[in-house]
């Protein structure tokens, strides 16, 4: 397409020698337009810019005329003909002042609280109503042990009935303590050696652990002693009587036949605890004897006092056997003084291994 200079100064004689650096060169273009070149005439260099200007009639005089200047970053994108014009939204980021940001932290730390304390209520809702299924099964088995130990020590009873309950008694106070470290103590961690080891280092010097080793001395034993069944009597009240106490306390039967027997119980505790400590160490001694009669069992006697020794220096039972053990040398020594005393090198490295 030809296009045609025209100069303000081309049919002048005259032509200007400088020209300001804002005056347009106009190159015009028949019919549809005219063309701007913005030359800028600087004693350095010389720029130029280039804008078309469309119009339906061209311009009435030629000359010099008021330019538009146009910035060259400026991106004029095509607007949409299918719906109106919508300007582009910012980013939230850049659009949220700190006051709001400030506001949606507050908003999400609130319902953050509010959905834990919803967590946390539904857990302490929950939480009371499995524990105490939990202490019912408890309760359950142990008031079976108490009724079946009973029942074992009844002389009434005929002998291969009474064994035979003397064994449930055993298994069903080995349960219960079973049960007992697994709700207080749980599982462990892993399957492993170092796993185990440490979870039995945890529960070691438990009661609970201590009565299940008890009652494994005693369930896989051929011979019935019927006198190793007041320990499994007194544990098996204890905690009967303690859910008795927190569970039926406003209730009319506990109150008119079982208060006072509860009442009792959880009153003499410590009677109860040193009449099981002599039981358990006269136990001890009658395995002893019992190694000389026509049913030796010397793997069980062996066990036993290994059992023994473990309760004498368990804090749970500590005080009771020390109690008991003091006793017991407080009526041996004189005898064994006066009517033996080659005796006392032997009982001197006995009682060396019993404090180790």
């Amino acid at each position: 397409m030809s296009t045609s200079l025209s100069s303000p100064y081309r049919n002048s004689a005259e032509s200007p020698t400088e020209m300001d650096t804002t005056e347009p060169i106009v190159v015009s273009k028949e019919g549809t337009g005219f063309d701007i070149d913005f030359v800028s005439v600087d004693n350095s260099r010389l720029a130029s810019k280039r804008s078309i200007c469309t119009s339906r009639t061209p311009p009435q005089q030629s000359g010099v005329s008021k330019g538009f200047i146009m910035d060259s970053e400026l991106i004029v994108e095509p607007m949409s003909t299918s719906g109106p014009a919508q300007l582009p939204r910012p980013s939230a980021t850049a659009s949220s002042s700190p006051s709001a940001r400030r506001n949606e932290e507050a908003h999400s730390r609130n319902s953050g609280t509010g959905s834990t304390n919803i967590t946390s209520g539904t857990s302490a809702t929950n939480s009371p109503q499995l524990q105490c299924d939990w202490q019912t099964i408890l309760f359950t088995i142990n008031a079976w042990v108490f009724a079946v130990a009973l029942f074992a020590l009844n002389p009434l009873v005929p002998r291969y009935l009474s064994h035979r309950t003397f064994r449930l008694s055993f298994m069903g106070t080995a349960t219960s303590s079973l049960y007992s470290l697994y709700l207080l103590y749980g599982k462990p961690r892993a399957w492993n050696l170092q796993a185990l080891q440490a979870y039995f280092l945890s529960i070691f010097a438990t009661k609970d652990f201590i009565y299940f080793l008890y009652c494994l001395a005693f369930v896989t034993s051929y011979q019935c002693h019927k006198f190793a069944l007041i320990p499994i009597l007194c544990w098996s009240l204890e905690h009967v009587s303690k859910f008795l106490r927190r569970n039926f306390s406003h209730s009319t039967l506990y109150r008119k036949y079982l208060e006072e027997l509860c009442v009792w119980v959880e009153s003499n505790n410590t009677t109860l605890s040193i009449l099981t400590s002599h039981v358990e160490i006269g136990l001890g001694f009658l395995l002893i004897i019992s190694l000389f009669t026509w049913q030796p069992n010397l793997m069980q006697t062996f066990l036993y006092w290994q059992l023994l020794k473990l309760m004498y220096h368990t804090p749970v039972t500590a005080a009771y056997h020390h109690n008991v053990w003091a006793k017991v040398g407080r009526t041996i020594n004189p005898f064994i003084n006066r009517h033996a005393p080659s005796l006392n090198s032997l009982i001197s490295s006995i009682q060396r291994w019993w404090m180790i």
